[in-house]
């Protein structure tokens, strides 16, 4: 699991993860399937495939949460899983600030 944070200062010109990307060579409209049942699952399943490989999976995943990126299959998450992962974020921050 990537950890959020809210320190890093994303410099985009120089995240060059991009580069090494399984990603890179696909069409980019499997990674933003229209729905969440049926084909679209499929379509999910099929992005989270081309994640499964790639070398800057993690890197991917964080840039999809640092950037809030709302739609689409980021570092072999969906739109639901990245919520959630934020949830969870928020809800270790508030425990954090509560605990201090």
């Amino acid at each position: 699991m990537v950890a959020l944070t809210s320190s890093r200062s994303l410099d985009i010109a120089t995240d060059d993860w991009r580069v090494n990307s399984s990603c890179r060579d696909t069409d980019p409209d499997l990674f933003f399937p229209v729905g969440t049942t049926g084909p679209a699952l499929d379509q999910i399943a099929s992005a989270k495939a081309v994640c499964d490989s790639c070398h800057a999976k993690a890197e991917c995943l964080e840039f999809a949460l640092t950037t809030n990126q709302d739609s689409g299959v980021w570092g072999g998450t969906s739109e639901e899983e990245r919520r959630k992962l934020r949830r969870a974020w928020v809800a270790q921050q508030r425990r954090a600030a509560l605990a201090s």
